[in-house]
Order: structure tokens, then C-alpha cells, then sequence
């Protein structure tokens, strides 16, 4: 799964990472721990044209009545997304992209959760596969986003039997529904090699804790 993410990224790099035109509202700069409810960067594609937009991590089904009637959507399981009535017609027309320097996942032993942080090996942005929608009531707007999620590849799997969708830079335009159909089959968990992983302090079990200390190896520390 996906629950905690870094991303230092400035606006303008994401933009020409995406070719998108950048929205005023778009989050940047450096954030070590961005969690569930806040807002992320995510680019979509519509009118030939694509965007880089704010939308709230959490995605909220048209049919509650608060944001917060129901479960926190945070990420939506690859093998019953397209059943489930809250994601089925997103994950049809409503796919997107969530940029991220590398994310946190908690491994279990016993009664402990042991953090590690996650980044691509070859030291290029992280790009999730995710879906939005707008949610509406009494006046409230909000434009909302969750993250594809399947059964761990070989890099997560002794860590945590779930992973984000990582894309590669060959197949957004296709998540994006930019190049027809297809999108279903890139829902795959990355090969050996793509992913790493190293254990960090406890400090970021706490939503407030912050900056570039969190990403570093517990193993460097003095």
C-alpha cells in the first residue's frame, strides 16, 4: 500500500516532467512526509491537453454526504477496482498521475511497525498510478485522488504484502487514456531492480515530524 510520501519536487520541474500546464494551486517544494487528507500534485489529460492539479489524498464517493462519511480512500486494490461502485467508473475515465520522491511503508514484527522508505534505483521521480474525482455537497467542492495498489513485487514483498502502482515513463500516456485502451494491463507490481528499500527512524510514525532526516538510513546514524 502507500500511506506516507516525499516529494521535493518544484512545481515548474514537475510540469516538464509531464508536459502539463501548471495549475496556481499545485503543491511543491520540499515535503518529507505528506499524508493522507493533504494535498498532492497530480497530472490528467483531457482535450488533448495536460494539466497539473491539487487534488485531496482521499478519495470521496460521490454518494457520502461529509468527506469524512465513510472510510478514508486512500489507495484502491488493482484486482476489485473495477468493481468496486466507488472507483469502477474513475478507473474507466478518471485515471491519473501521482508524482512522489519515494514513499514510506511499515513492516511488522510482532507488536512493532519498522518504517523504510522506498525510491526508485535509478534516482528518477516516482510516478504512481492513481484516479480522481470531484466531490460536490451543500457547496463543498473538493477534487480527490486515491492510489492503484497491487500484491507486492519482489522488492516489497518482505517488507509489506501490498505496493503502489510505479509507472514508467513509457506507459503514461496509456494510464492517461491518451493512447486508447490497454490501461488495465499496466497494472503490473515493478521486476526486481526497479525499487529499494532501507529502513529509517521511528520519527516518521508521527504525521508532524518532517524534513530530509526522515529518508535517512538508520543505518548511517552515529
Amino acid at each position: 500500500m502507500c500511506g506516507r510520501m516525499a516529494n521535493t519536487l518544484p512545481v515548474d520541474a514537475m510540469a516538464r516532467l509531464f508536459k502539463a500546464v501548471p495549475g496556481n494551486d499545485v503543491p511543491g517544494g520540499e515535503r518529507f512526509n505528506i499524508c493522507p487528507t493533504q494535498s498532492l500534485p497530480v497530472c490528467v489529460s483531457g482535450e488533448g491537453q495536460r494539466q497539473l492539479r491539487a487534488m485531496r489524498w482521499g478519495f470521496i464517493p460521490h454518494w457520502y454526504k461529509t468527506p469524512t462519511d465513510g472510510p478514508l480512500l486512500i489507495n484502491a486494490r488493482s484486482e476489485t477496482v473495477a468493481e468496486k461502485p466507488a472507483f469502477r467508473e474513475a478507473i474507466r475515465s478518471r485515471r491519473c498521475l501521482i508524482p512522489a520522491e519515494g514513499f514510506y511503508e511499515w513492516h511488522r514484527e510482532g507488536e512493532a511497525k519498522l518504517p523504510f522508505y522506498v525510491s526508485r534505483t535509478d534516482g528518477a521521480p516516482m510516478v504512481f498510478g492513481g484516479l480522481w474525482q470531484d466531490w460536490e455537497k451543500g457547496g463543498e467542492l473538493l477534487t480527490t485522488c486515491a492510489i492503484v495498489t497491487l500484491p507486492a513485487g519482489p522488492t516489497l514483498a518482505p517488507i509489506h504484502h501490498r505496493e503502489p502502482l510505479v509507472l514508467e515513463q513509457a506507459d503514461w500516456a496509456k494510464w492517461l487514456g491518451e493512447e486508447g485502451h490497454g490501461a488495465a494491463t499496466l497494472m503490473q507490481p515493478r521486476p526486481e531492480g526497479i525499487l529499494q528499500a532501507w529502513r529509517v527512524g521511528q520519527e516518521v510514525n508521527s504525521n508532524r515530524a518532517s524534513g530530509p532526516g526522515l529518508r535517512e538510513p538508520l543505518a548511517d546514524r552515529a
